[in-house]
């Protein structure tokens, strides 16, 4: 499975978000810091979610951190979030 599908499918179980997005910048990144070959370290995260409509910006980057765990975060370089409830 790759890192998208991983994204995805711990965002759908921790939230069941109306609309989830998960895009793969990797390539748009190649030569910065943090690209390696074969891509999957730059990502782009837009979800709706009812679960997130009553928290603020900085609690919903961390609800999202937190259901996507420490190993998947630490497998991945840049995570862009647009994150709303």
């Amino acid at each position: 499975m790759g890192v998208v599908e991983e994204i995805r499918d711990r965002l759908e179980a921790a939230f069941a978000p109306e609309e989830l997005e998960v895009m793969d910048e990797s390539e748009q990144h190649r030569g910065h810091g943090g690209w390696r070959e074969g891509g999957e370290t730059h990502f782009r995260v837009r979800m709706r979610a009812a679960a997130m409509a009553t928290q603020t910006r900085l609690e919903r980057h961390r609800a999202v951190n937190a259901a996507l765990g420490k190993d998947l975060v630490g497998r991945i370089h840049a995570l862009a979030l647009d994150v709303a409830g």
